[in-house]
């Protein structure tokens, strides 16, 4: 960290506050978008977007995954569509979006779920498909209860799968929220960095990525990490509790 700082500083000697503010200013900046009001209702309106979009893209994703992961005819038809969502660019979702729904928040969330539920849902299927053969044979040998199987026999295993592209797809859902919020809102840390581009602000638009950072590394070690401690302790046990996942931003 303190290498970082000192780079940073370094680049602001050579390039000029218009380039790279130090991270003096920066601070600086930080502070006065606190004390003016603006960045608890931008967290805010930004978090809501990301953690909406976030929401609905882990949620259909690990359901159609895990569908697809048990089912071959339902894999077959999924993984085109997946593909293909995969492969469009998310700036194209964002322009697509506003032709759909608009100016307004509804563009950023569509953004987020679209874009992040391929991540998920491959993460799904693939911890679904590799499962033991014979661990499931053992299970149906005992007549374990379906509910039972998925909980006790598919859950742990498609877990470990799925933890990582939540982590990718939290990355992922927070940068394209700032990046819809960007070109389709006037709110939110994106619209207040399309003033800050406007006024060529460029310690406050730094300031405005601190703040995004902060609520990204709040997000994934106050809440993903603590449920992944809860749901997979075996991890705990063998000194692999933390995620090595790139983030995304």
């Amino acid at each position: 960290m303190l290498l970082f700082v000192a780079l940073w500083e370094y680049g602001h000697q050579v390039y000029g506050s218009l380039i790279l503010p130090s991270p003096t200013e920066t601070m600086q900046a930080l502070k006065g978008i606190y004390d003016e009001g603006i960045a608890v209702p931008a967290s805010i309106t930004t978090a809501k977007r990301a953690m909406f979009g976030f929401f609905m893209a882990v949620g259909f994703g690990s359901i159609l995954g895990m569908a697809a992961g048990l089912s071959m005819t339902a894999a077959r038809a999924m993984r085109p569509i997946v593909t293909v969502a995969l492969g469009i660019p998310p700036i194209t979702w964002v322009v697509l979006a506003l032709m759909w729904f608009g100016m307004g928040g509804g563009s950023a969330v569509f953004t987020v779920v679209v874009t992040t539920l391929p991540i998920t849902f491959a993460g799904a299927m693939m911890g679904t498909r590799t499962l033991d053969q014979g661990l499931k044979d053992m299970a149906r040998c005992y007549h374990t209860p379906p509910l039972m199987m998925l909980w006790d026999v598919y859950l742990p295993h498609v877990l470990s799968y799925l933890f990582p592209a939540w982590i990718t797809g939290l990355g992922m859902a927070w940068k394209i929220a700032v990046m819809g919020e960007l070109l389709s809102t006037t709110d939110g840390i994106g619209g207040e960095m399309a003033l800050t581009r406007i006024s060529m602000d460029t310690a406050g638009t730094l300031a405005l990525l601190l703040l995004l950072l902060a609520m990204l590394m709040a997000v994934e070690y106050l809440m993903l990490e603590p449920i992944q401690r809860k749901l997979e302790p075996w991890r705990n046990k063998a000194g692999q509790g933390n995620f090595n996942t790139p983030k995304g931003i």
